[in-house]
C-alpha cells in the first residue's frame, strides 16, 4: 500500500525521532514544533518545515503534544480549514483520556477532520529505533489509512477497538510502567541502605523474574541517579489522573493507582516534575547517600 504524507505535530524527545524515522523511510514529512529550531535538522535532512500549524495540513497528521488540551489550544479556524481541505486523519499519540478523545473528535467532525487515537509505549529508545508499541482506537477505514504511516515507526501495532479504545490501553500501559518503576525506587533504596552493590542487584534482577522493559530503559538513571528527561515525573501525574478517572468509570476498586498517584505527586512536590519518573527512587534517599 502506498504511504500517505505525513506530518508530525509535536517534535520533543518523541515526536523527533518519529520525524526521523519516517525521513529515513523515504518520505519527506512535514514537521511543525512551537519552538521552530527544534525542526532545524530535520530539515537539513529533507522534511518540510510547516511555518504555521495551518501548513501542517496533510492526509495523516500525527499528534506528540503533551496532551490534547495542548493541540485543542493550537486548532484555530484557520488551521481546521486547512486540515479538513487536505482530508486529514488527526492521530493522536499523546497519553489523556477516552473521554478527551471522543470530545476532540466530535469537535472536528464539523471541520471533516476524522480522528484515530494511537498513544504508544516503548521510551525514547523505542521511538528512535521504530519499534514502538501503539495501541489504536477508532473507525476501521480511518485506522486502515493512517496504518501504512504507524507501520513505519511501530514494531506492534494493534487496532483495539472503537475511538478511545487504544487511550484506555495507554493508561492500563501506565499503571504498570508507573507500578514497575516505583517498585524498582524502593528495591534499590531497600538495597543500597541495606550496603548491596546496586549494579550486582540489577545484574540478578535482569536474570530473573523482575526483569522488564522498564528495568532496561531506567537503569542507568537508577544507578547514576540522574534523570534527564525521558517520560517526566509530572506527566506520568498526568496519565495516573486520567487513569484514575477511567477506572472511576467503569467502577474499579482502585488499590494501587492512589497510592502510585500519591508517590508520584510527592516527587512534583519535590521539586522533581520537569525530570525522568524515575526520579522516584529520591522519595527514598538522602542528598548525601
Amino acid at each position: 500500500m502506498d504511504r500517505p504524507r505525513a506530518a508530525v505535530i509535536g517534535l520533543g524527545p518523541m515526536g523527533h525521532p518519529i520525524a526521523a524515522n519516517l525521513l529515513a523511510a523515504g518520505s519527506a514529512p512535514v514537521v511543525w514544533n512551537r519552538t521552530a529550531s527544534r525542526a532545524d535538522d530535520l530539515v537539513a535532512a529533507g522534511a518540510v518545515r510547516a511555518p504555521t500549524l495551518a501548513d501542517a495540513a496533510a492526509p495523516v497528521i500525527l499528534s506528540v503534544l503533551p496532551d490534547v488540551a495542548q493541540l485543542q489550544d493550537l486548532l484555530d479556524a484557520p488551521t481546521r480549514s486547512a486540515w479538513g481541505a487536505a482530508g486529514a486523519r488527526l492521530v493522536v499519540m499523546s497519553t489523556t483520556g477516552p473521554d478527551q478523545v471522543v470530545a476532540l473528535s466530535e469537535e472536528l467532525a464539523a471541520d471533516g477532520i476524522a480522528v484515530v487515537d494511537a498513544p504508544m509505549s516503548g521510551g525514547v529508545a523505542g521511538a528512535t529505533a521504530g519499534t514502538l508499541s501503539i495501541m489504536v482506537g477508532g473507525d476501521e477505514e480511518d485506522v486502515a489509512a493512517v496504518r501504512p504511516v504507524l507501520d513505519v515507526i511501530g514494531g506492534t501495532i494493534v487496532h483495539l477497538g472503537q475511538l478511545g479504545s487504544g487511550t484506555v490501553a495507554k493508561l492500563c500501559n501506565q499503571i504498570v510502567v508507573g507500578g514497575t518503576l516505583a517498585a524498582l525506587g524502593e528495591a534499590f533504596a531497600l538495597a543500597r541502605r541495606s550496603g548491596l552493590d546496586a549494579h550486582q542487584l540489577v545484574h540478578v534482577l535482569d536474570a530473573g523474574l523482575a526483569r522488564s522493559e522498564v528495568l532496561s530503559q531506567k537503569r542507568d538513571k537508577l544507578l547514576q541517579r540522574e534523570y534527564s528527561l525521558g517520560g517526566s515525573a509530572a506527566n506520568q501525574v498526568k496519565d495516573l489522573l486520567y487513569a484514575t478517572a477511567a477506572a472511576e468509570r467503569v467502577e474499579i476498586p482502585s488499590r494501587l493507582l492512589p497510592t502510585l498517584l500519591a508517590l508520584y505527586s510527592e516527587a512534583i512536590d519535590q521539586g522533581h516534575g520537569a525530570v525522568d519518573h524515575a526520579v522516584i527512587q529520591e522519595l527514598y534517599l538522602d542528598q548525601q547517600d
